[in-house]
């Protein structure tokens, strides 16, 4: 699987540049949408566990302005509990000179790790726990991107975007 992912990530890194400073390295301007969906079928956790379950997000993002950007996800946990995200964010676009390569840092406070599962995350105080989450990101074109989020030493969420 990282043998494919290492793949992928070479073959977008040497995608066209030329178009892409068109799709996304302009700012947004007020007449865009500064919304963007995301959902994340999968979830890769660097140890196996007859526990863990498939992790399914749905989330939607605000820029604020070109880079600064608010949200909020809903998840099942990788124990198939109901949980939630909310935070505040930035994002730097034109990762290593590409212009469709981005990286992102939100920082919030998540809900949805109690019960058995409570010492899965630190800091969890009835569920509630302080959250940071680094991300990488290539943007297809205008509306559309595909990103890979670091979950602390737990794994990895593959996720997909949409700006409408």
């Amino acid at each position: 699987m990282l043998a494919v992912l290492a793949a992928a990530c070479c073959w977008l890194a040497g995608a066209s540049t030329v178009a892409a400073q068109d799709i996304a390295a302009r700012p947004l301007d007020s007449n865009e949408m500064k919304w963007e969906w995301m959902f994340s079928p999968y979830a890769h956790h660097f140890r196996r566990s007859s526990e863990h379950r498939n992790v399914y997000l749905i989330g939607v993002e605000r820029y604020q302005t070109e880079n600064w950007l608010v949200g909020a996800g809903v998840f099942s946990n990788s124990f198939g509990q109901p949980s939630a995200y909310a935070y505040g964010g930035y994002q730097w676009s034109g990762l290593f000179g590409q212009p469709r390569l981005y990286l992102k840092l939100t920082a919030g406070v998540m809900y949805g790790y109690v019960g058995e599962h409570k010492d899965k995350v630190p800091f969890n105080r009835n569920g509630w726990s302080p959250l940071v989450v680094p991300a990488i990101g290539y943007r297809l074109d205008s509306r559309n991107s595909l990103q890979v989020s670091a979950l602390g030493t737990a794994g990895l969420l593959f996720s997909y975007h949409y700006r409408p």
